[in-house]
């Protein structure tokens, strides 16, 4: 297993930025894939964006052009860069890593884009 915490949510103006950390109490290089993942209220959980180990990046559509998914090998660290937020982004944020043997998920960061 492998503890995450995220950081990085709050109050944002539609329009303006966030980035999200998700610090891992291990190498990230233990999980095959790294995501992040969203649920907003009455809705269920999405996936944003992921990270494989080798680099390969994917993104729901509705984020594409607008958020960028990165990793710090040196801090364990994944990121979620979010710029151009929309009111529709609003949801809870969730970091996920998936190993060989575990399936690990953070508790979560909230982000509110106000119209």
């Amino acid at each position: 297993q492998v503890q995450l915490v995220e950081s990085g949510g709050g109050l944002v103006q539609a329009g303006g930025s966030l980035r999200l950390s998700c610090a891992a109490s291990r190498n990230i290089f233990s999980a095959n894939v790294m995501g992040w993942y969203r649920q907003a209220p009455g809705k269920q959980r999405e996936l944003v964006a992921r990270i494989t180990k080798g680099g390969n990046t994917n993104y729901v559509d509705s984020v594409k052009g607008r958020f960028t998914i990165s990793r710090d090998i040196v801090k364990n660290t994944v990121y979620l860069q979010m710029n151009s937020l929309k009111p529709e982004d609003t949801a809870d944020y969730y970091c996920n890593f998936e190993g060989v043997n575990y399936n690990s998920w953070g508790q979560g960061t909230q982000v509110t884009v106000s119209s």
